[in-house]
């Protein structure tokens, strides 16, 4: 069962982008009887390597933008640990309602995507996709194409990478659903690099989670999560190769779809 896990985690990483982890604690919790801290915990850890799978080919291809994926991916490092720590505090019941709002905001927004602008549908981090940003950005670039890193630039970065850290390490999500908007929101990158960046920022700021859970958990079972992260392998290499002819409006509303009928299961059981 932690392989399929595993499987389901880097089968949706690879085809939509992100969104492993929304199904991995519910997952997680639902067929492996683990807490929610448990599961948020293991969540960031088959996270961060998938998408660390994923990036090596990004950065074989050099679509990566280091400037925005150091200053971003650090922010949310840093913070990662204290969201994990912030999470241990609070009552189960309330972080399983958090979690299961946040989830389930990401999936309406998805859906409602697929109605105002379905073209957007088509665009996943796992597949080379270009389009600019037509926003007045915080960062620059220079004619050479490197960034002009002004401190109105540098700052925002900070900003966004410690708002994702934070809902990384308090829910367990990594975060990608929020920093592919915000790598263009800030900057005037094209679609290619601001989801090949992304993947990367994802397993930084995950790993930094879970780090600070292993810290805080010494029992953890490394035997179920060594199989979940070998699953993840294996759905990420198959999500990268089905993404580029499946991708699109479709595969959009199952996900979201299925992230709402999950959140739905899990809240009913942890309630009950």
């Amino acid at each position: 069962m932690a392989i399929f896990i595993g499987l389901i985690i880097g089968l949706v990483l690879g085809l939509t982008g992100a969104g492993g982890s929304i199904f991995a604690v519910p997952l997680l919790i639902l067929f492996l009887d683990l807490s929610i801290n448990e599961a948020i915990g293991i969540a960031l850890g088959a996270v961060a390597a998938s998408a660390l799978i994923g990036s090596l080919s990004n950065w074989r291809s050099k679509s990566i933008l280091w400037v925005p994926a150091l200053a971003l991916g650090s922010g949310g490092a840093i913070i990662a640990p204290l969201g994990k720590e912030l999470g241990r505090q609070l009552p189960p019941t309330l972080l399983l309602i958090g979690f299961c709002t946040l989830a389930s905001i990401v999936a309406l927004l998805m859906w409602r995507q697929t109605l105002h602008s379905p073209e957007k549908a088509r665009i996943v981090r796992s597949i080379n996709v270009s389009g600019e940003n037509t926003q007045d950005p915080l960062c620059r670039l220079n004619q050479n194409g490197s960034f002009n890193l002004s401190s109105k630039c540098f700052f925002g970065l900070i900003v966004c990478g410690l708002l994702v850290g934070l809902l990384s390490g308090l829910f367990g999500v990594g975060g990608g659903f929020l920093i592919v908007p915000a790598l263009l929101f800030t900057t005037r990158i094209s679609m290619l690099h601001a989801v090949a960046t992304s993947l990367l920022i994802i397993s930084v700021i995950s790993a930094s989670g879970f780090t600070s859970f292993v810290m805080t958990n010494p029992s953890l079972d490394w035997t179920l999560l060594s199989q979940i992260c070998l699953g993840g392998l294996l759905g990420m290499l198959t999500g990268r190769l089905l993404a580029k002819k499946i991708a699109g409006i479709q595969l959009q509303r199952t996900f979201a779809g299925a992230v709402l009928a999950m959140i739905a299961i899990t809240l009913v059981n942890g309630l009950s």
